[in-house]
């Protein structure tokens, strides 16, 4: 589908259309952008996932034991959840998208956006009543209305500094004043948009109420500049030092000088300003997996006459739901794929089908170089077998 073709997720904007004026500048509802909506899964299997060891979960009460806003962390007894009041409380699975395929596939909604960017889908269950507070995220997020009713009201973009709530452990903003107009009642298949900074408040309307939030992430600059610090010290030769051959002699030897912070500034600035090393690192960066735990790496090395043998019989190979993957052309031929955070030189061709959804049977391996890739990856744990 082309990029100016009208898309009902986005409530008859084109991509380009919505990239240019909306996204990152405010919100958008959308009636109906999944028509006919069926959620993927119900709230028994979402309780059922917050209870699985490696599965990160929460539950909110607004008014609880231990006091107002309590949270809790799973993985949870079953048991917890018979315990509940009937309203006021919610329960969010992270990454619902890494162990339920059929949430995964609503990923192919937004392919219009760098796959790259892609952080999870939660999943938030509550019952009448059920909240997080009035808060912000620092991340762009379109929250899609998988069951019953939800009610938002938005108050519009916030300071960073913005006042919380003190002495609990969420972000809920003290002041919250609702916007003119913007107050909604969400149902199956609605969706609204919401970009970063923009306080919102969402209360469960009925029984059942099912939030699918579907997030994108973005570091922040003290992020970004203390990871590419570190990956350039990895780089860099110890002889890169600081120099000051053919400076004055100073009129006080104790004294700093101007000359002395700009030498220093000049050789900081100038290593940093490395675009190939930067491209390098941006890759690893947006794809370290959001929880490292879910590669498992093979225990024995995959022989590539192995790997080539099995695929040539029908296998396929899959990637695995916590990874991500990227690439970056180096010149017409070759390019960068990155893969949970490591980054390997292959064929520019190879790159892309690696990275993309393609499936990756014996026809991959007319690709130059894909064997040796393939079992690598498989090794890694970043590809299995679709029958494992």
């Amino acid at each position: 589908m082309s990029s100016d073709t009208p898309l009902q997720l986005l409530g008859g904007l084109s991509a380009t259309e919505f990239l240019r004026d909306i996204w990152q500048q405010r919100p958008l509802l959308i009636r109906g952008a999944f028509p006919d909506f069926e959620c993927p899964l119900d709230p028994d299997e979402l309780a059922g996932l917050a209870c699985e060891d490696g599965v990160e979960a929460r539950l909110v009460e607004e008014h609880g034991e231990d006091g107002p806003w309590q949270v809790r962390h799973g993985p949870f007894d079953e048991a917890v959840f018979g315990e509940l009041p009937e309203r006021d409380w919610t329960l969010l699975v992270q990454a619902v998208d890494h162990y339920v395929p059929e949430v995964a596939e609503l990923l192919e909604a937004f392919t219009f956006l760098p796959r790259w960017r892609l952080d999870d889908i939660m999943i938030s269950y509550a019952p009448p009543g059920g909240s997080v507070g009035p808060h912000m995220d620092q991340y762009d997020v379109f929250l899609l209305q998988g069951m019953g009713r939800r009610r938002w009201q938005l108050g519009g973009k916030v300071a960073d500094e913005a006042p919380i709530i003190p002495g609990i452990d969420l972000r809920i903003l003290e002041r919250f004043e609702v916007t003119p107009g913007d107050d909604w009642v969400l149902e199956p298949g609605d969706m609204l948009y919401l970009p970063p900074g923009w306080a919102h408040h969402g209360v469960s309307q009925s029984d059942d109420c099912l939030t699918l939030s579907v997030g994108f992430r973005a570091p922040s600059a003290d992020e970004a500049i203390t990871s590419f610090a570190d990956y350039l010290g990895e780089q860099l030769p110890a002889s890169l030092r600081y120099a000051d051959a053919g400076m004055a002699p100073p009129d006080d030897p104790s004294e700093l000088d101007d000359a002395a912070v700009a030498r220093m500034r000049r050789l900081i600035l100038e290593t940093l300003d490395d675009p190939a090393r930067l491209a390098q690192w941006f890759g690893r960066a947006m794809t370290q997996p959001k929880y490292v735990d879910q590669l498992v790496p093979r225990e024995q090395p995959t022989a590539p006459a192995e790997l080539v043998a099995e695929l040539q019989a029908g296998g396929e190979l899959v990637r695995c739901r916590g990874s991500r993957f990227a690439w970056r052309a180096l010149d017409g031929e070759r390019a960068t794929l990155f893969a949970d955070g490591d980054g390997v030189t292959c064929a520019l061709p190879l790159a892309r089908a690696l990275a993309s959804d393609a499936a990756l049977d014996a026809e991959a391996l007319a690709l130059p170089g894909a064997a040796e890739l393939l079992a690598a990856l498989l090794d890694a744990g970043s590809l299995s077998w679709a029958d494992e």
